[in-house]
């Protein structure tokens, strides 16, 4: 019997549409809830102009009414409880079986127990089975595994970035060692490399050490990464590593990757807590890229640099200072799904 042709594909692949996960008053985001629909609102708008907008929501009828300046046709609702908005990592992640879509159903524990997720766990289960998505798509519950979106980045073609702070952490697969998570990982997403970062961290960040928080694929022979100059800085050292990491990396062909170095983004505190504020937290879709914004004069370095790496896409940047003070950002609220999905 043949083995089937498995897929991860990249983020910047053809999509079908984009998932959100909506605030609402029994969030951790009770106390700003407003600043942060306001945001969550200009995330919605810039998606459904461009593509499929799925919701997942507490009502919909009292959401409709916000969004009613946006491409309300493009949007879809579903009705059930959640936890809280981190769409990435609760989401399905989708791969490409033989060309055909497949949604697999990983255990979202909450960064190891750190917060409650026992409703925004069984999200995927329920689209599925109430047919949110198309009739081809298939189905694989594989909570056995503890695996969270914003820890993999894909090239499409066979190479993983990662890094060893998350999936080794004690939080997650701890009866698993290096070796067996990566067989897994090779198994599941039909990889020929995976490449671990074993250095960079961000103030304030709930995930081990994701790694959209840190370093992305733009393309197959591009990363683009937050590199901090500040000698001064607390993140100076490891983000310095890291960067000599990435310059050793090599792509399937055995070339060096060529790198864009995205701008530290300015200190951020909140309740005297530095937060996790980062460019790395990008989101690509159809001919667009979406960017947090932390108002501040390296959101337009950041812009810059990232047309750099997506000369054909329009950089978009929101701002995104109230979802740092939850400690994610952009990225982190959403969950693409390639064509054929929705």
């Amino acid at each position: 019997m043949n083995k089937p042709n498995i897929i991860l594909p990249a983020e910047w692949a053809d999509q079908s549409g984009v998932m959100l996960t909506w605030p609402h008053e029994g969030t951790d985001w009770a106390d700003m809830l407003g600043e942060a629909e306001d945001c969550f609102i200009a995330i919605a708008k810039a998606i459904a102009e461009r593509e499929k907008l799925l919701i997942v929501c507490q009502d919909r009828q009292i959401l409709a009414d916000r969004l009613r300046n946006c491409r309300i046709e493009n949007i879809v609702f579903a009705e059930y409880p959640l936890n809280d908005t981190w769409a990435r990592d609760h989401g399905a992640i989708t791969v490409m079986i033989d060309r055909k879509p497949m949604l697999y159903d990983f255990t979202f524990n909450g960064w190891g127990m750190k917060f409650a997720a026992n409703f925004d766990n069984q999200i995927t289960s329920s689209l599925y089975k109430n047919g949110f998505f198309r009739s081809e798509v298939q189905y694989e519950n594989k909570q056995h595994f503890v695996l969270e979106g914003g820890s993999l980045e894909s090239d499409g073609e066979g190479t993983l970035l990662t890094t060893r702070e998350c999936l080794l952490s004690i939080n997650r697969n701890q009866h698993l060692k290096e070796a067996e998570i990566e067989k897994q990982l090779i198994d599941l997403f039909g990889l020929k490399q995976v490449l671990w970062l074993s250095s960079g961290s961000l103030a304030g960040d709930d995930t081990d050490s994701h790694i959209d928080t840190l370093a992305r694929f733009c393309n197959p022979q591009t990363i683009a990464y937050i590199k901090c100059e500040d000698v001064n800085d607390e993140h100076y050292e490891a983000l310095s590593i890291m960067e000599q990491e990435l310059s050793l990396f090599r792509t399937l062909k055995r070339e060096p990757y060529y790198l864009i170095p995205l701008p530290m983004a300015d200190a951020v505190f909140h309740q005297k807590q530095r937060l996790p504020a980062t460019y790395a937290n990008f989101l690509i879709i159809n001919q667009a890229v979406l960017v947090p914004f932390y108002n501040s004069p390296q959101d337009q370095i950041a812009v810059k640099q990232l047309q750099k790496a997506f000369p054909e896409r329009e950089i978009i940047g929101i701002d995104c200072s109230v979802l740092i003070k939850q400690h994610g950002s952009l990225h982190c609220v959403t969950m693409q799904f390639p064509k054929g999905v929705l």
